[in-house]
């Protein structure tokens, strides 16, 4: 059977940088610049994006692109004869499970605010009972179910429609809702009275503060530390997300220009998120740097002190919505793509992993109220452990594999990878990075996986 192939190279940009594009930049992202000092952390967080995700993300590409599969057979295709790299298929098919396990719970969160805030449900309420109604929202199993199976299957249905008529056509019109509701909000934003103090925060570098936070705490290896986390994980490499995309696509065009394209609108997209929520922070005196409860309490209170707060509020969840269910179809179709390379049609591909993973998401969901009491030491609940298995383990061991597939002579090598990279028009990648990207950036992904265990587990 022909392989299935995007319409055009938009459809590919919006949906590879659509997987990328999730909570983590607009949710995470904000978080870690107000903790970290803001427009000097954007800095160096642009430097290692540049240096460390982006040529992963060529790897990827040029791995999925040569082989026209997924990560179940693009290993077994281009290994070496008598070679165990595709023993990683199954790591990558687990990463992906992993991850939609408690993606699809939080991206039922979002898509539940859209409808608080359009109903009016926090008109008129205080913080404390906004903090409240949050917590509550996670104790009812029954409805926190209802939400994870409804994105759960929209995502579906999308994938069910095929590669250009479903993942193709759907993704590009909700991407460019998601890039225009960002602009109207970033209008909103930036023109409350107040705001200006949050832009300058936000836009221009004092870099004492990477060095000290607010209280005069040295901060440096820790600041450097989550800038390279941050700009490792915004892109989602290491368990076969990119490897799919670049399965689809011809060979006209090379791949570092395609991945920097990406790149660039996945910054766009977290950049711009600040620009909403630091503004926002700043005008009505809250602290941005606040985790979880910045996106479902902080930012519910702020609204609901804005004339036309609802309106404000629902777009907001609306385009955190839209940036949960892009990674989220983005990750469908690479489990779909990794069923039916092994022989599956697509139709029995979305029922088997449909009901798998409706099944294997209720840990999650119960994880809040029915096994809340479930718990692991120095990881936290059902949810922190499926994150901390995807964020800690298989996204940097699986782009290790990717890196070192790519390089090593002993597996896809370093001749054949660039080969790859460079067919077709565009920008090339850099040979001269050869001795940094097969002897440093291995160093550099190992650094972050023990680094990350480190503040796990001993810090």
């Amino acid at each position: 059977m022909e392989r299935e192939k995007f319409s055009s190279r938009l459809g590919f940009i919006l949906i590879s940088a659509g997987c990328a594009i999730g909570l983590g930049n607009v949710w995470r992202f904000p978080y870690i610049v107000g903790k970290y000092g803001g427009a000097a952390f954007v800095l160096v967080y642009l430097v290692f994006l540049v240096g460390m995700g982006l040529p992963i993300m060529v790897m990827e590409f040029s791995v999925g692109r040569a082989s026209r599969k997924s990560a179940a057979r693009s290993f077994h295709i281009l290994e070496p004869q008598g070679t165990k790299w595709h023993w990683y298929s199954w790591g990558a098919m687990a990463g992906n499970y992993l991850l939609m396990m408690f993606y699809t719970t939080v991206g039922g969160w979002m898509l539940s605010y859209v409808f608080k805030m359009f109903s009016g449900q926090f008109v008129g309420m205080s913080s404390e009972q906004i903090t409240a109604s949050f917590g509550h929202m996670l104790e009812q199993p029954v409805s926190m179910t209802f939400w994870m199976l409804a994105i759960t299957i929209v995502g579906f249905s999308v994938c069910s429609m095929g590669l250009q008529n479903g993942v193709e056509r759907i993704t590009k019109v909700m991407m460019l809702c998601l890039l225009a509701l960002m602009m109207i909000l970033v209008i909103r934003s930036v023109t409350l009275d107040g705001a200006t103090d949050g832009l300058r925060f936000y836009l221009i570098p004092n870099f004492r503060n990477l060095v000290y936070d607010s209280e005069g705490n040295r901060i440096l290896g820790e600041t450097i530390y989550a800038a390279m986390s941050q700009a490792f994980f915004t892109l989602s490499l290491g368990i076969g997300s990119m490897a799919i995309f670049g399965s689809y696509i011809g060979k006209d065009r090379s791949l570092m220009g395609e991945a920097l394209s990406i790149g660039l609108l996945d910054t766009f997209v977290a950049l711009t998120a600040g620009l909403i929520i630091f503004p926002a922070c700043f005008a009505f005196g809250v602290n941005p740097g606040q985790g979880v409860g910045l996106v479902f309490i902080t930012l519910p209170n702020i609204f609901n002190q804005m004339p036309m707060g609802t309106l404000w509020g629902g777009l907001f969840f609306i385009f955190m919505t839209f940036a949960a269910l892009s990674t989220v179809i983005g990750v469908f179709e690479n489990i779909l793509s990794f069923a039916i390379d092994l022989g599956w049609t697509r139709k029995k591909a979305i029922l088997v992993n449909g009901i798998s993973l409706l099944i294997l998401s209720m840990p999650c969901v119960l994880g809040f109220n029915v096994w809340s009491h479930i718990t692991f030491p120095n990881i936290g609940n059902i949810q922190d452990l499926e994150d901390f298995l995807v964020s800690n383990n298989l996204l940097p061991l699986g782009s290790l594999i990717y890196l070192l597939f790519c390089v090593s002579r002993r597996g896809w090598g370093w001749d054949n990878f660039i080969v790859e990279a460079d067919t077709g028009e565009g920008l090339k990648f850099p040979r001269w990075s050869r001795f940094y990207v097969t002897y440093i950036l291995p160093l550099i992904v190992l650094f972050i996986f023990f680094v990350g265990y480190r503040q796990k587990f001993f810090a």
